[in-house]
């Protein structure tokens, strides 16, 4: 399931088709990870460019913002008539989640607009990489941010905390981040730390870019 306070809640369903049962694990897990189709509620979902309203191509590959449009849309925010003009623009909702349309149909999130990191012109998700941290057996919670850099504007640098009683070095994160991402997503630092949270949880982003601004 997936939706926002101004969708009144899941407008996005992960339909299940009985012969993906049959998938091996790999490519079921796939299945399982996309957000899915529209309820039938919804008028329109679409993933798009957000300067210019084009949808991207369904290849499940090019990000564009998420959006939304219909009956079950927010009409807009009390009394805070530009918000609405700017969440509303082009006739859609902008979600701010940056995610991708797969030929079937089925979207799957990537990032938030704010968490993106653009290095060398190309966007890395914080969450793909946090996906590939995750999967290191010492590793217990992680986040990812950019940091400036000079060369390429932005890199991303990870923060990791390990399991108790578990270790790992820099070397060995980067090192198994690159058996499982393109080069240019590899962490270019890992900063072994507390991760900060909300009381629920939540990894707090912004503190975490604030530590790589002091870094």
């Amino acid at each position: 399931l997936y939706g926002l306070t101004e969708t009144y809640g899941p407008a996005v369903v992960n339909e299940w088709h009985n012969e993906w049962d049959e998938l091996e694990k790999g490519p079921r897990t796939a299945k399982k990870a996309r957000q899915g189709v529209r309820y039938a509620a919804l008028e329109g979902l679409s993933v798009m460019n957000p300067e210019t309203m084009i949808e991207t191509p369904a290849d499940g590959q090019t990000i564009g913002e998420v959006m939304f449009r219909g009956n079950i849309v927010m009409k807009g925010y009390l009394k805070n008539r530009k918000a609405t003009d700017e969440a509303f623009a082009g006739g859609w909702f902008h979600s701010g989640d940056l995610g991708v349309m797969h030929p079937d149909g089925y979207i799957q999130l990537k990032d938030r607009s704010k968490d993106i990191i653009i290095s060398g012109g190309e966007n890395i998700s914080s969450i793909e990489v946090e996906d590939a941290l995750y999967k290191h057996p010492s590793v217990a919670s992680c986040g990812v941010v950019a940091r400036a850099d000079e060369k390429w504007g932005e890199v991303p640098v990870a923060y990791v905390e390990l399991k108790p009683g578990k270790v790992a070095t820099e070397a060995e994160i980067i090192e198994h981040c690159r058996g499982l991402l393109a080069r240019f997503k590899v962490p270019k630092a890992v900063v072994f730390a507390d991760i900060p949270k909300t009381s629920t949880g939540k990894i707090q982003k912004f503190r975490l870019r604030e530590m790589a601004k002091g870094a």
